[in-house]
């Protein structure tokens, strides 16, 4: 299943133009600010897909019965471009453990390159809802391999793949490769063109060098 936040008229769509605006750009903690507040949206329509269950509160008058999460979704996320991502979904699961894999595009000859993953970071996934979470899904390799990478750590019960925003080939490439069943992929957006290079277009530019300033 994929859901596309963008096609409702929210705020997400605000969020999402000043983050591909070169002008708003310039600002890199705004740019950090609006991904987080991304992360916030993500996790709170994500929330009405987890499981509940009623637990009485005390008050200082009574009870209250309430329907609260069973328990709390793991959240990995790709570094370094995901960190302000995944921090507004930790705002929201406050309570969750949190995974983290360094993958980077190891670049070849005539624009191949491929996904070079160098450490994870991740708590027992078994029987547990993974949240995963990256800024830009262009080519859907880093997406997969991180993935599989954290399938190290045990089988989760449920995936849900978060992206700012998507190509049209990273969708169909994870559609392609990923679970059949129990795996929702949530985007802000999705743009038609992908380069040779691996880029989305007219997408943003690079999410990392954005947030956290240039490598060298």
């Amino acid at each position: 299943m994929v859901i596309n936040l963008g096609l409702q008229h929210s705020l997400v769509n605000q969020f999402i133009s000043e983050m591909r605006d070169a002008v708003v750009q310039t600002d890199s903690q705004r740019f950090r600010r609006n991904m987080e507040r991304l992360g916030e949206i993500f996790a709170y329509e994500i929330s009405k897909k987890l499981d509940y269950e009623e637990k009485e509160i005390t008050t200082s008058l009574g009870t209250a019965v309430v329907p609260m999460l069973k328990s709390y979704p793991v959240l990995g996320t790709i570094l370094r471009a995901g960190l302000p991502l995944h921090q507004g979904l930790l705002n929201y699961f406050d309570r969750s453990e949190n995974a983290f894999v360094s993958a980077y595009r190891e670049h070849r000859k005539d624009d191949e390159f491929a996904v070079q993953i160098e450490y994870t970071s991740c708590p027992d996934l078994s029987g547990k809802v993974l949240i995963l979470c990256d800024p830009m899904l262009a080519t859907g390799h880093s997406m997969f391999s991180s993935y599989k990478e954290l399938l190290n750590h045990g089988k989760p019960s449920a995936i849900h793949l978060v992206a700012v925003l998507a190509s049209i080939q990273g969708i169909e490439y994870l559609k392609r490769f990923m679970p059949k069943q129990g795996v929702t992929i949530w985007v802000g957006a999705i743009d038609d063109e992908l380069t040779a290079q691996g880029y989305i277009v007219p997408g943003l530019g690079d999410a990392g060098d954005l947030a956290f300033g240039k490598k060298a």
